[in-house]
């Protein structure tokens, strides 16, 4: 997590935001970027869909979910992680962790995942980048004929999807340590739970904060979900000294 992202949550009396980064940043609470030139994304004759969302105004969840795989490495091991995000919501819907690139083990359980999040409501487009798991017939099942496949040529043209990459790997998964794959597994659920129920973003609230404060395009039985995985969040990992009973609509 971010010094920003800390300073949130923790709000520290009389300690304003950039004194409190610079603090962490002098103790070298800092995250290391680092660029890696292994690539996931093989679209070597590939037939690619059009970018149907450049320029496009999202104002709300199911409009647009965005996709993309990614690796994680532990010692000499590459693993694969695939997560599917609302981009109205920046709340991750599905995702995904396996051993190989299939698709039946990379976006096929992903967007099966997020199906389930979302009670079987499809977006009107689905976008990612031109691998062949976003093109092959098993996945195309899948989308069509509810769902609009839309595809960016570059990283640049998904960077919402890159973005949520680098922050669970980045942010999260480096701090758990995660040795093997079941650990993997384990820790990326966790990451994921953190991430959607805790995680400020451009929207100034975490996803499902969002999502349950301002979008009616949920159904009133998601809406009873949501709460349930909030309330227990909150009673198992924040607040375990005083059970909270109920949250407000």
């Amino acid at each position: 997590m971010s010094a920003r992202e800390m300073y949130r949550i923790i709000q520290p009396v009389r300690l304003g935001r950039d004194r409190f980064e610079s603090f962490c940043f002098s103790r070298g609470l800092k995250v290391q970027r680092k660029v890696s030139l292994y690539r996931t994304t093989n679209s070597l004759g590939v037939t690619r869909f059009a970018n149907l969302i450049k320029d496009r105004e999202v104002t709300g969840v199911n409009q647009v979910w965005v996709s993309d795989i990614t690796y994680y490495r532990i010692r000499e091991r590459f693993y694969f992680l695939t997560f599917i995000t609302d981009l109205g919501s920046r709340r991750i819907l599905g995702h995904a962790v396996s051993a190989t690139m299939l698709t039946e083990e990379t976006t096929i359980p992903a967007l099966v995942m997020a199906f389930e999040t979302r009670k079987g409501v499809r977006p009107t487009i689905l976008h990612s980048d031109g691998g062949g798991q976003y093109y092959c017939k098993a996945f195309l099942s899948l989308t069509r004929p509810d769902i609009r496949n839309s595809m960016g040529k570059e990283a640049y043209d998904n960077p919402n999807a890159e973005r949520i990459n680098g922050q669970i790997k980045n942010d999260y998964l480096i701090h758990y340590n995660p040795q093997t794959l079941q650990e993997l597994v384990v820790q990326t659920d966790r990451a994921v739970m953190n991430y959607n129920l805790k995680r400020h973003s451009a929207i100034k609230q975490s996803p499902l904060e969002f999502e349950l404060s301002t979008n009616e395009q949920l159904s009133t039985k998601e809406k009873k979900n949501q709460k349930k995985k909030i309330l227990h969040y909150l009673n198992r990992f924040v607040l375990p000294s005083k059970k909270v009973n109920a949250i407000q609509a």
